[in-house]
């Protein structure tokens, strides 16, 4: 232990950032204040006797700032600008606390993103040292609101363990007799362009009918909205421990979502050995996306279409070796690596 407190102002935590913080919490104290469980994802953590994690409803602000106080952090972490609870807590650390700010909207130039950057000098650039964004387009951004040399990459990292795990216990199988199954993991809302995944995948075996099948596990606002199809099953929400059997049982991963900063979902299933498909608005497939899948306009049902006809006219072999090739980019970034990013920044 190096002795190393860090704090999170957190919004809503996902297993991939437990796990991520799992591993910090081997090198540093850790503590976690957490939005309450969204019913949309509503993620199960197993307890640990190394983190203190409290979930932000269950104090008021001069409660919580008691807490910060005591627990005395060399680092805190707080998710965007958007809570003013933490900011009110972050602008009332000592001055020797190195303050982060998590950002990761792209820069798209937008009037209401000029007009951030204009004031960033006087208000967030005040109030934070540091930023950590997850890629490029956050980076950007970053730069726009005044850090420089401050920016940190790499902020979301799926739970590596697990998912390796995941592809030792199934791979193997696949590589005998390859599942023609599509697969979707995400929430249904409408931005994550499951309407026209839906809409292109029934055009498909309507204009081609084939053997394979489109999986769907998830569950949103838009559920009793959800395509019936008899090739096209809906599974709800799974958790990230129970999804061996759906891994198993799917071959390529697809996410056509319209709008997504990131994409956790791309790391976690390119190490369980999936082809991806992604629609072009995806952040992670700068990182994630290389010879192991392709990249569809967002929104397009055609493109789609196109998209997944390029893969059902793959054999077995050249669908085995895209899952390979995922494994190992998906595993160019671990939680470990994750824990040295923030732990540095106590060394600047």
């Amino acid at each position: 232990m190096t002795g190393t407190k860090i704090a999170f102002l957190y919004s809503e935590v996902a297993g991939y950032f437990m796990a991520c913080v799992q591993s910090l919490s081997q090198e540093a104290e850790v503590l976690v204040v957490r939005w309450p469980t969204n019913a949309e994802a509503p993620f199960e953590f197993e307890k640990s006797d190394q983190l203190n994690v409290v979930t932000k409803s269950d104090y008021t602000v001069p409660q919580l700032n008691e807490l910060l106080a005591e627990f005395n952090p060399d680092i805190v972490v707080c998710s965007g600008w958007m809570d003013k609870d933490y900011l009110k807590l972050v602008k009332g650390l000592d001055k020797n606390v190195k303050r982060v700010l998590s950002l990761d909207n792209h820069w798209n130039g937008t009037l209401k993103q000029k007009v951030a950057s204009f004031i960033s000098p006087f208000y967030l650039k005040k109030i934070f040292t540091h930023a950590w964004v997850p890629g490029s387009p956050q980076a950007e951004y970053a730069k726009k609101l005044g850090f420089e040399s401050q920016i940190i990459r790499g902020f979301y990292c799926a739970d590596n363990a697990l998912f390796n795990q995941k592809f030792e216990e199934t791979f193997a199988e696949k590589e005998k007799n390859f599942p023609k199954r599509f697969l979707y993991v995400g929430r249904y809302v409408e931005h994550k362009g499951i309407f026209e995944l839906w809409e292109a995948f029934a055009q498909l075996q309507k204009e081609n009918p084939n053997e394979w099948e489109l999986w769907c596990l998830g569950t949103g606002d838009q559920w009793e909205n959800r395509l019936e199809h008899e090739k096209i099953k809906h599974f709800g929400f799974v958790q990230p421990a129970d999804l061996n059997q759906y891994i198993s049982e799917t071959g390529v991963y697809i996410l056509p979502s319209k709008f997504e900063p990131w994409g956790v979902s791309v790391q976690e299933f390119a190490i369980a050995g999936f082809p991806l498909l992604l629609s072009d608005e995806i952040g992670a497939k700068e990182q994630f996306l290389k010879e192991n899948g392709s990249s569809f306009k967002a929104g397009s049902v055609d493109a789609i279409k196109r998209a997944m006809e390029q893969i059902i006219v793959m054999n077995d072999t050249e669908l085995i070796e895209k899952g390979k090739a995922s494994h190992e980019i998906g595993m160019s970034y671990t939680t470990d690596q994750w824990a040295k990013r923030i732990l540095e920044i106590n060394r600047k």
